[in-house]
């Protein structure tokens, strides 16, 4: 009998495979190769409430991965790196993530790190950066993305979005909350944002 992970690793897989704009071959090196679980304490966040609102929306193209993600998200670890400290107790109350594969997800690998991000209504995710390349797919949901210097820009789901080595880059959400795909790989894999202009790119 396969566990939850199991079968979300193997949905995220053919959801990958099914893009109509490919994600560039090095954020998929040794994605399909076996890969050993770990066994991880489970645990919960509030942003997980959206996933509902958010399998209602999605298109058929998401549909099965968000609906499996949502019916399994008590059997999974969700993380958050920040504290409303931070960012004020709103964004810490509508914002997660999964990690699916990684250094201290529930499926081992030092080369990447794959899952995903749930950002809810109205919040604002400011400027960051970090070492790792980064790749977004959106999946379900409204949001703007701003990479480098340029302008807050609205993206599609299925669209690959993609952030490099130390590029600043920031996210907001409206009315309707976010639930996206995310790829690292290179530099540090469990590394903190650093939340402050880096030197950036316009594009």
């Amino acid at each position: 009998m396969t566990t939850a992970p199991e079968r979300l690793l193997q949905a995220f897989r053919q959801y990958l495979g099914a893009l109509s704009e490919p994600v560039p071959s090095r954020f998929l090196e040794g994605l399909g190769e076996p890969m050993q679980a770990r066994d991880l304490a489970l645990r919960t966040l509030d942003c997980l409430a959206h996933l509902d609102r958010i399998a209602a929306s999605a298109p058929p193209e998401s549909h099965g991965l968000i609906r499996l993600l949502a019916d399994h998200r008590d059997q999974l670890v969700w993380g958050q790196t920040y504290t409303a400290a931070d960012f004020g107790q709103h964004f810490i109350d509508n914002y997660g993530w999964l990690e699916l594969i990684g250094t201290r997800g529930h499926f081992e690998s030092e080369e990447i790190a794959a899952g995903f991000l749930i950002l809810g209504p109205g919040v604002h995710y400011p400027d960051h950066h970090h070492a790792a390349e980064e790749i977004y797919v959106p999946l379900a949901g409204e949001a703007e993305w701003r990479k480098g210097n340029g302008s807050f820009l609205r993206w599609q789901p299925g669209e690959v979005i993609h952030h490099p080595s130390n590029v600043s880059h920031a996210m907001r959400t409206g009315s309707e909350p976010l639930l996206a795909l995310y790829l690292w790989r290179g530099g540090p894999l469990a590394q903190r944002s650093v939340i402050a202009p880096a030197e950036t790119e316009a594009f």
